[in-house]
Order: C-alpha cells, then sequence, then structure tokens
C-alpha cells in the first residue's frame, strides 16, 4: 500500500491548509494528489485549521510540525499534544526555498521592514544581517499572509520572505532568491484527522506523548530503555513542559513502527503501565526511502533472541 493509499480522501471531502494561496504548506497540499481530489480549504492559522479538523468543519487538516533547521513548530506539536484529539494519518517531507519579495520595481538597499512567518524569517539571520542590517523584520500568520499584505501595501520599502510561488500568485519581484542560512532544508507536514488509524505498509512511524510518574533521577532512561530493549528507533525525542507548572515535562517521541507492530504494541502498553500517562498521536505511513532495512533487521534480532529463549524454556523440566 503507498502512503497516499493509506488515507486517501474522496473528492467530497474537505482539507484544510495554512492560507492563503502561496504558502509552503499549500506547495506541500499539491504533491499529494489523493489530497488535491478534495475541496481546499485556506485557514488564516496553524490553530485554526487543527481546531477545524477537530470540530468537523473540515474533514483533514494538513500543516506544518517540525523544520530541519529551527526544528519543531511549537504551536502544531503543543495543540496536538495538549489540547486537540486528532490522529496524524501521514507526513509530507518537501524541501524548502525561501526568497525575499517586493513590489515590482523595489531595489534590494531600499527595504526596512521585512515581515513573514516567524520560523521563515528565523531561517534566513544570517542573510538579513548581511544585506539588510538596519531592517525590522515583524511576524505574520504564514509566508504567503506576508507576500499578500506587500502587494496590497504597495510599499517598496516593505519585503516578505516567502517562497516564489508567492511572487507568482501575488504578482511581486524576487529580489533576493535562496536566502535560507542552510541550503539542506526541509519541513514536514502532517495530515490530522479526528479519527482513524491508517494500515501499516512496511515503513510507518508513531508519534506518542510520554507523561512521566514522577520527575526522578533516571526517569526519562527508564523511558529509553523500553524502546533500547525492543530495538525500536527514535527518529525524535523532544521534552515540552506540560503547562501544567514549571519543571514539569513530558516527552514528545517519534519512533520507527506501527501500533500493529506486536514490538510497537508491547512498548506501548508498558510505558502505559508504568509511566504517568501516554497520548497516542498516530501511526502511519512515513515519508522517505529509508526504514524498511532498520525494521527488518531489528524484526530478525527480535526473533533470534526469542528463538534462543524459546530453546532455552523447552529444556525446562517439567
Amino acid at each position: 500500500m503507498t502512503p497516499a493509499a493509506a488515507s486517501a480522501p474522496d473528492a467530497s471531502q474537505r482539507v484544510g491548509f495554512l492560507g492563503p494561496a502561496g504558502t509552503f504548506t499549500e506547495q506541500a497540499l499539491l504533491t499529494q494528489p489523493d489530497l488535491c481530489r478534495g475541496e481546499l480549504v485556506p485557514l488564516p492559522s496553524i490553530p485554526d485549521v487543527l481546531a477545524a479538523a477537530g470540530d468537523g468543519r473540515v474533514d483533514l487538516g494538513f500543516v506544518a510540525i517540525e523544520n530541519a533547521i529551527e526544528g519543531t513548530v511549537n504551536v502544531t506539536q503543543d495543540t496536538l499534544a495538549f489540547e486537540a484529539d486528532l490522529l496524524i494519518q501521514r507526513e509530507v517531507v518537501i524541501p524548502v526555498e525561501l526568497c525575499l519579495l517586493g513590489v515590482a520595481g523595489a531595489p534590494l538597499d531600499g527595504v526596512t521592514r521585512v515581515i513573514s512567518f516567524p520560523h521563515a524569517t528565523a531561517q534566513c539571520r544570517g542573510f538579513l544581517a548581511r544585506s539588510l542590517p538596519a531592517a525590522a523584520t515583524d511576524a505574520t500568520n504564514s509566508t504567503a499572509d506576508a507576500a499578500r499584505l506587500v502587494a496590497d501595501t504597495g510599499d517598496p520599502s516593505c519585503a516578505a520572505i516567502a517562497p516564489a510561488r508567492a511572487a507568482e500568485v501575488y504578482g511581486l519581484d524576487v529580489l533576493a532568491a535562496s536566502i535560507a542560512d542552510h541550503p539542506e532544508n526541509a519541513t514536514r507536514f502532517v495530515v490530522v484527522a479526528p479519527h482513524g488509524i491508517p494500515a501499516p505498509t512496511g515503513h510507518d512511524k508513531t508519534s506518542i506523548v510520554v507523561y512521566q510518574r514522577a520527575d526522578a533521577p533516571g526517569s526519562l532512561l527508564g523511558i529509553l530503555q523500553e524502546f533500547a530493549a525492543r530495538n525500536i528507533n527514535l527518529s525524535k525525542l523532544e521534552s515540552r513542559p506540560t503547562k501544567t507548572g514549571l519543571g514539569d515535562y513530558c516527552f514528545l517521541i517519534d519512533l520507527d513502527g506501527h501500533v500493529d507492530d506486536e514490538v510497537v504494541a508491547d512498548v506501548l502498553r508498558t510505558l502505559k503501565s508504568k509511566q504517568g500517562d501516554v497520548k497516542f498521536l498516530g501511526s502511519y505511513p512515513a515519508a522517505g526511502e529509508h526504514g524498511p532495512e532498520v525494521r527488518r533487521e531489528a524484526d530478525a534480532s527480535g526473533q533470534a533472541a526469542a528463538a534462543w529463549l524459546d530453546a532455552l524454556r523447552a529444556e525446562i523440566r517439567r
């Protein structure tokens, strides 16, 4: 089964995404032919997308969750972890190319204000320091929203950090291309829905939140040992405040495998029984080409260990 087939919407389904037209989110969404068969619904912010998916105004939400340079998109991760009851259906990873966009004919050296989504601005700190050291920076809800505002104002002293597609959508000039500080940049997006777990594909990822039973020495080690003992690879481990008090943290974990895999089910069962709580965020097709070999090697190792133990137990005198 392909990742697209795992949760393919039909033409009657509504897919909410961070708008307006021209965002990286829209660009990533357009790479998914099955999602594009539905009605695409631009929404003004990531919380709006997740809220709409949760209350049924859209059937699926499509949002950024992680950037290779700036890390987790906290508003997405925190909403999924602490507020929404949504399940991740798949992930989509696309490379990022950021540009500086301005009104037609605007000179680069005349820019005194730069606006964009904060994650995008942070990825261009070096360019801004070198080329526009005196420019002020302001936040917008999305990169495309920044481009739209520049187009609406027509102010040549104001520029937006956004993808090149936004220049086409809003009739702007590309004042500088490929301005991100790190060329090997990519953003990870997720599709979310209020219910349903895609069938396993053999190349899957599971996301969970683990709450500690107590903040004590070795508590994180105890969690990690459960995965190590089962040869389960973790592709992400991050601590986040639980928002209940200073010093109270939980762990956001992405692990290789699907809840339908017995080894994954076993570690979730153990964590649920030993820790304060576990919130399941989804098992879904993983992006990229790597992963099956690691899972096969882990499975083979586990099977060999099980066979060894079975052989020992067969020697027990009954």
